[in-house]
């Protein structure tokens, strides 16, 4: 199963759009389904309003968080760079798809969609193949 089919299975089971991209890479993040699971849920629909960026984004930019950081509480070094990577998942998205506003990509002020669901979660996961390298 490709990546991106195991995001729409778990976008099928229910989950948020945000928890589908990043559990779709939680073996290759080294990191509990379970926590994952957890952190992304309230991302899911646009920050929980459809005014914020789309979860499959925000689930992406968590993934370069767990790819990228240092995890040093001290001294973090590694903001920088996961910033700039953050910022490619968020332009790339925002080039396929005209926005990373939930709503927006929904349509709920024109009625036109520009994006589904689904569609995100596939362009997300996508990004995070090319930016992150999973």
């Amino acid at each position: 199963m490709t990546k991106k089919e195991l995001a729409i299975a778990y976008h099928n089971q229910k989950y948020n759009c945000a928890q589908a991209v990043a559990m779709a890479f939680a073996e290759e993040a080294g990191i509990d389904k379970e926590l994952l699971f957890k952190v992304c849920e309230g991302c899911g629909l646009g920050m929980g309003g459809m005014e914020g960026t789309c979860g499959a984004v925000t689930g992406a930019v968590i993934l370069a968080g767990l790819k990228n950081s240092d995890g040093n509480f001290e001294n973090p070094g590694t903001k920088a760079a996961t910033y700039q990577l953050s910022r490619e998942i968020v332009k790339q998205f925002r080039e396929k798809n005209g926005t990373s506003i939930c709503g927006e990509l929904k349509g709920i002020e024109t009625g036109k969609v520009l994006r589904s669901c689904p569609d995100c979660i596939m362009d997300a996961v996508e990004i995070v193949e090319d930016v992150l390298k999973y």
